[in-house]
């Protein structure tokens, strides 16, 4: 090989690291395709107009009232955990509904412990279980956010009731106010329905489960048509020719 056959091999090999530097084809795989919210769900750029651009995953917003999303406050029963949510503000207001609503949710899963006007003369009290009532000095101290993160998380003797799904926990403490006589009017006590009873006395379909669509949510294109069928004749013909001879009979 010449001299200059091997300079200009290795200028060539100099060069090599400035001409591909900046491809991408050694990577560690901590780089990857992503999609953020707000685009577009698809590498298609001819489809980018025609699709929605993709929603914030279900959740992650608080959609049903003023306080946080629930990845932000623990579900973790320690002590600083419930004080934590008792600065959280009542998005409710005290109306008919919210009290009805509170009501039947009390009824089912409070009062057997507190007692149906809340005094704490549960029903397991008859079985040596400590009388904890709602309307104590303590409690009345206790702010809305208090109440909500104890139904929320429980504490202590209180379990977790966290199948009282968020904005009902708010009227649940609308009733339990209305017990303690803070409203200025009276509300109504005991059960709300009969043993066995359904419908409007238990409650409904949940609002945060799989069972309620995500907002960006898109039903299934309408299946096609099935195909026509296939002539299996020596003649060729189809199966719309069916009556015609050679056709399928």
């Amino acid at each position: 090989m010449s001299a200059s056959s091997r300079r200009a091999r290795r200028v060539a090999l100099l060069l090599v690291p400035v001409a591909f530097g900046g491809c991408d084809w050694f990577t560690n795989f901590t780089r990857q395709p992503k999609i953020d919210p707000w685009e577009v769900a698809t590498m298609d750029s001819t489809k980018r107009d025609s699709l929605p651009p993709r929603g914030n995953p279900q959740g992650s917003v608080p959609m049903l009232g003023g306080s946080p999303p629930d990845f932000v406050v623990s579900y973790g029963r320690f002590p600083l955990t419930v004080d934590s949510m008792s600065s959280m503000r009542n998005p409710t207001a005290p109306s008919d509904s919210s009290i009805a609503n509170g009501h039947k949710y009390y009824a089912i899963n409070c009062a057997v412990c507190h007692g149906d006007t809340g005094d704490g003369n549960g029903t397991v009290t008859q079985f040596n279980f400590p009388k904890i009532s709602l309307r104590s000095e303590a409690a009345l101290g206790r702010s809305d956010g208090y109440i909500y993160g104890m139904i929320r998380n429980g504490r202590g003797l209180m379990p977790t009731y966290n199948r009282i799904e968020h904005m009902d926990r708010w009227d649940v403490v609308n009733y339990i106010r209305g017990l303690q006589g803070r409203l200025g009017r009276t509300v109504p006590t005991g059960p709300v329905g009969t043993p066995g009873e359904t419908g409007d006395k238990v409650p409904g379909p949940t609002m945060t489960a799989p069972t309620r669509p995500s907002p960006h949510y898109r039903g299934t294109a309408a299946p096609a048509p099935p195909p026509p069928a296939r002539d299996t004749t020596s003649t060729g013909t189809t199966g719309a020719a069916a009556g015609r001879p050679g056709g399928n009979q």
